[in-house]
């Protein structure tokens, strides 16, 4: 069957089974995908469009919103791929929840609540200024994180799938329990070389934080008029991201140093370890995100490393 003075026929198949699910007649040339989700979804109510992938190929990667039917490698009559990616939730409340448990977990761990150490530890505090410290910025961090996810970030992708949010608050939540149980333990002693080290410690947080929510902002400007196409990030006029000269993703850079400089601070073991994984986890995301960028842009800067400059 061949279209209609220029309408475009899409069929769309399950991605496994290769039954068709709907026809769709009559289409515009320069309808989005996001638009033929729609039309999905009137036939499908329980399907809603965050929910669905629209592929051209059964094994292939999901089509994106803003593309245009007429500019697919398709005939008059197009086939398309439908997989259902389960229920999904949006990314501002993933980040709202992650974020507010850590919060308020180590506040139980640092007023020392009678059910964590034992009645005869319960709502003392520690001698060690550096506890106090240690919890006024791990607060800071994830208040930080909180507002930036209120008022500052801007998402490509509206939703993610809610299997991952288990997964993503047990990793978020159990490291906070971990490093908590540990930093306001009543045995915990103090970073070997005392004041000097934890001088040294705090002042590299607090310009990693700053770092980091200057590149927030930063990559938060590039799509200010709404658009979701991505854009080259370069350095601005603040020297926090000057860092955009030498590597793809200074976010990941600044958060790994935030990290760090914490573990200097608290000289704990477990927080060393969640360092570590943070790094790696940061480094696979920031690899992904570069290999993008030289895919998308034929003049992206070749002095431009995923994370770490001039290494990795």
């Amino acid at each position: 069957m061949g279209g209609r003075a220029g309408f475009f026929e899409v069929e769309i198949l399950d991605w496994k089974t290769k039954e068709q699910l709907c026809f769709l007649d009559k289409v515009e040339p320069n309808a989005t995908i996001r638009e033929i989700r729609s039309m999905f979804h009137k036939f499908y109510p329980q399907w809603y469009p965050a929910r669905q992938s629209i592929k051209l190929d059964p094994k292939g990667k999901s089509l994106r919103n803003e593309e245009i039917l007429q500019h697919l490698p398709v005939g008059t009559t197009a086939t398309l791929y439908f997989k259902d990616l389960g229920p999904q939730i949006g990314w501002t409340t993933v980040f709202l929840i992650e974020y507010t448990g850590p919060l308020f977990i180590y506040f139980l761990f640092y007023f020392r609540m009678p059910f964590v150490y034992g009645l005869d530890e319960r709502f003392t505090s520690s001698p060690h200024p550096v506890v106090n410290l240690a919890c006024i910025c791990h607060s800071f961090h994830y208040i930080k994180r909180l507002i930036e996810t209120i008022f500052v970030h801007r998402f490509s992708h509206g939703t993610m799938p809610l299997r991952n949010i288990v997964k993503n608050c047990l990793y978020y939540w159990g490291f906070a329990a971990w490093l908590a149980y540990y930093i306001n333990h009543p045995l915990y002693t103090p970073p070997s070389y005392g004041k000097k080290q934890i001088n040294f410690a705090v002042i590299m947080f607090l310009l990693c934080e700053a770092g980091n929510f200057s590149i927030h902002v930063a990559l938060s400007d590039l799509r200010r008029d709404g658009s979701k196409t991505r854009k080259i990030p370069y350095p601005t006029k603040n020297p926090f991201t000057w860092l955009f000269f030498f590597v793809s993703c200074p976010n990941y850079t600044y958060e790994v140093g935030t990290w760090i400089s914490f573990t200097i601070m608290t000289q704990c073991v477990p927080v060393g370890l969640f360092t570590l994984l943070c790094f790696i986890q940061m480094t696979i995301w920031a690899k992904d995100k570069h290999y993008t960028y030289l895919r998308e842009f034929k003049d992206y800067p070749s002095v431009r490393m995923p994370i770490i400059p001039f290494l990795l």
